[in-house]
């Protein structure tokens, strides 16, 4: 998601400055929500991995001139967890777990861009509930293309991270040897070019 400007951002690296040029035109691109997706895994007992995903999200993503003028904001609604057991289900959605009664979304608002060519990074800090820690996310560009049937271009990117479950109060009785600390993160979306 970090490659979000058209025309050229300069940087200056030691004596060297470069120039990269990126493919998105200024505006806000739209999410196509038919082709996205928010998955995650977290170990189990140690030895295996619990794969899911969150079926309802929003992603804000608003093109500058400049990656200074460039926003990414990203809501996550918990309950929509689905981690194919309807009973696991309700259970992460528990009080004892991520307890989305009272902390109902994660959120994201990004604070720098920076990369070039089809790798980049996106620095930005997550709040769910009353607690909010910096993240880092690695972003793969994966292009830019013409849709065949006509309407905008459509830009796709994958966004992977990671953060810990412990860092946000989630299912504070568990243990590490249950329940893994790290909670493995995996976005791909799809933007719609804004008309120029």
């Amino acid at each position: 998601m970090a490659a979000f400007l058209s025309g050229s951002a300069t940087r200056t690296i030691g004596a060297m400055q470069t120039t990269t040029t990126l493919p998105l035109i200024p505006g806000h691109w739209a999410l196509d929500t038919a082709h996205a997706s928010v998955d995650f895994a977290i170990r189990h007992l140690g030895v295996a991995k619990v794969r899911g995903r969150f079926t309802q999200f929003e992603v804000e993503v608003v093109v500058g001139d400049t990656l200074e003028d460039t926003r990414v904001n990203a809501t996550i609604d918990l309950a929509s967890i689905d981690t194919g057991n309807r009973d696991r289900d309700a259970h992460c959605r528990a009080q004892d777990m991520i307890d989305v009664a009272n902390r109902p979304t994660l959120t994201f608002r990004s604070t720098r861009i920076s990369g070039r060519g089809a790798d980049w990074a996106l620095e930005g800090d997550v709040t769910i509930g009353d607690v909010t820690k910096a993240i880092a996310l690695a972003v793969e560009l994966g292009g830019v293309e013409d849709f065949p049937m006509g309407g905008p271009r459509h830009a796709g990117f994958e966004v992977t991270g990671e953060l810990r479950r412990t860092d946000f109060g989630i299912a504070p009785g568990l243990p590490a040897a249950v329940l893994g600390d790290v909670i493995k993160l995996s976005m791909d979306v799809e933007l719609l070019e804004p008309e120029a």
